[in-house]
């Protein structure tokens, strides 16, 4: 049984990928959906593990912190705003006589692009030809593999209990969380586990404590703080108001404080705030690796929305968390065309800009004309060859580049040894996050569920063959395989551009990119999750709406706090 017996690759186009476990930490999934939805989001899983409690532990676990982040203004009447913001920004809303769009094409099939083409449907209505085009699967960064017949999330895992659009996606879809199953966490530093997780509150509480001092109080503080404020953006959508570049869209929720997170590191606003250094070695890198693969240098607003699942609880769809972009799709009975689109050329009809969408399917090379364009995908040179062609200025490659995460679903025996545990039933966790350490060749792993959780499912026991994810920046070799497990029977390895690398440009890109061409994906240089993507479709679909009919009055309007709060 030693040795791999199938080892697969098969490349994909990046997740939100991370774990499963009890701390209640949270990757990239920002409270509001991914990742941001991502979202905000994100995902059952490691980081889902990490918060330790800092909710948790913050309260007893009978007053959890989701009822402290109840009275955050605009949490309340979030989803009720939601569905009044289609009644605003609905179809109705068009003057009388102005005829929507005949045909919009969406470049994507992620949640970026399923959400997308949801939002434009309810703006425009049903009689809008919208047409998605995808290369690869339905559901692009959301993926599962199979591992004895279950399936497995290999991309994005978890999603914030704050994240309402995803949320609201899935109660529209009929979907249903899934069943959690514990599991208890810890950070190994490539020698030993500087901070574990027990099965005692109180015990948890003085171990954060004596190694931190408040430090887990005040980087709570700094998170709330974050997230008040960008919950405002649920109310600016519900009223129909929308953003023409990212800039605004994070003035108007937090100013320039906001706008000034994009271009610092995570690390500084933390130290800024009184939160000691070796709380950020130990566990902000550790978050931080486990949900982007990078250090604490990257922005504080991502790290931000990354640290959010420490404010709450994560969940996932039963099923697969793709269930929710193919039902998306399926709802608004969009036209999905399996191709990969090559390039954009400008035309004119009748003094009216006109897209034609370029593409290779397996019958060879075509192109369809459109009113309007959504691109739901990357656009940096590392992600896509997406040309445009007849566009004054020119649209050229933007800079930067993406990050590589390796994702390994391994079926075997894990060696706790390495770990410090020479008795494999002895070994107490599920969810293994890691410091920045140069002798680690791994950021993370966790024993994951399948997708589809009966109601007599239990986590194997240590000693015996499980399903373990390792996420990694290098696909694991032989060695190093054998020294994390035992033996095992097979490996399977996903390779995902997941994140952008922070570090490669402080730019952020446009949204607008010609009249009617808008471009969602730029919103993973401010942060990537599931939420994120959702609440970017979102605006984008306003976007979109408010310009075709020159409602130019609900874009980029100014201090909508106070607007706000006087038509309310």
């Amino acid at each position: 049984m030693s040795g791999v017996r199938g080892l697969r690759r098969a490349p994909r186009d990046g997740p939100r990928a991370p774990c499963s476990a009890g701390w209640g930490v949270a990757a990239p999934a920002v409270p509001g959906g991914g990742v941001a939805g991502d979202d905000l989001i994100a995902r059952a899983g490691l980081v889902h593990s990490l918060s330790f409690a800092w909710c948790s532990l913050l309260l007893p676990p009978a007053s959890s912190m989701m009822a402290e982040l109840q009275p955050l203004p605009c949490a309340v009447r979030l989803l009720s705003a939601v569905a009044l913001g289609v009644l605003l920004a609905g179809p109705s809303s068009a003057a009388a006589g102005d005829a929507p769009p005949g045909k919009i094409a969406v470049v994507g099939a992620g949640i970026g692009g399923s959400a997308v083409a949801y939002f434009l449907q309810q703006h425009f209505g049903p009689q809008v030809q919208l047409d998605v085009y995808e290369k690869g699967s339905e559901g692009g960064r959301l993926a599962t593999i199979f591992v004895n017949k279950q399936q497995y999330e290999c991309g994005g895992a978890s999603i914030h209990s704050l994240s309402l659009h995803m949320q609201d996606f899935v109660k529209l879809l009929g979907l249903k969380h899934r069943r959690e199953v514990a599991g208890k966490s810890a950070i190994f530093s490539g020698e030993q586990f500087v901070l574990e997780e027990t099965d005692w509150y109180l015990l948890n509480l003085f171990r954060l404590w004596w190694h931190y001092g408040i430090s887990f109080l005040r980087l709570q503080m700094w998170v709330e703080e974050v997230m008040e404020k960008f919950m405002r953006i649920y109310k600016y959508q519900a009223h129909g108001y929308a953003f023409s570049n990212l800039e605004e869209l994070l003035h108007s929720l937090g100013g320039e404080t906001f706008v000034n997170m994009t271009q610092r590191s995570v690390a500084e606003s933390l130290l800024e705030v009184g939160v000691t250094q070796r709380f950020v070695d130990d566990v902000i890198a550790a978050v931080l690796r486990s949900s982007y693969g990078q250090s604490v240098l990257v922005p504080a607003f991502a790290g931000a929305m990354s640290l959010a699942g420490a404010q709450g609880n994560m969940w996932a769809v039963e099923g697969g968390n793709k269930l929710v972009c193919s039902g998306l799709l399926k709802l608004t009975k969009a036209n999905v065309i399996q191709a990969k689109v090559t390039g954009v050329s400008l035309h004119s009809s009748d003094g009216k800009a006109l897209y034609q969408v370029h593409y290779e399917d397996d019958e060879g090379q075509a192109s369809a004309f459109y009113d309007m364009v959504v691109i739901a995908t990357p656009l940096h040179s590392s992600k896509s060859n997406i040309t445009f062609e007849n566009f004054d200025p020119p649209i050229t490659d933007f800079p930067g580049s993406f990050h590589p995460t390796i994702t390994s679903v391994i079926h075997g025996y894990l060696n706790s040894s390495y770990f410090g545990f020479p008795e494999p039933k002895l070994f107490p966790f599920a969810s293994i996050l890691t410091t920045d350490s140069p002798d680690l060749f791994f950021n993370a792993m966790d024993n994951i569920c399948p997708v589809n959780i009966s109601g007599t499912f239990r986590r194997k026991q240590p000693q015996e063959a499980a399903i373990w994810r390792v996420l990694s920046q290098q696909p694991l070799d032989k060695q190093q395989l054998k020294t994390l497990f035992r033996s095992y029977y097979s490996v399977q390895v996903t390779e995902w551009q997941a994140y952008p690398h922070y570090d490669s440009t402080k730019s952020i890109p446009p949204i607008i990119l010609h009249d009617n061409l808008f471009y969602l994906n730029g919103v993973e240089w401010v942060a990537s999750s599931m939420e994120m993507a959702a609440v970017a479709a979102k605006n984008v679909a306003l976007l979109a709406y408010n310009r075709w009919y020159q409602d130019l009055e609900k874009i980029d309007q100014k201090d909508l706090m106070h607007k706000m709060k006087t038509e309310l």
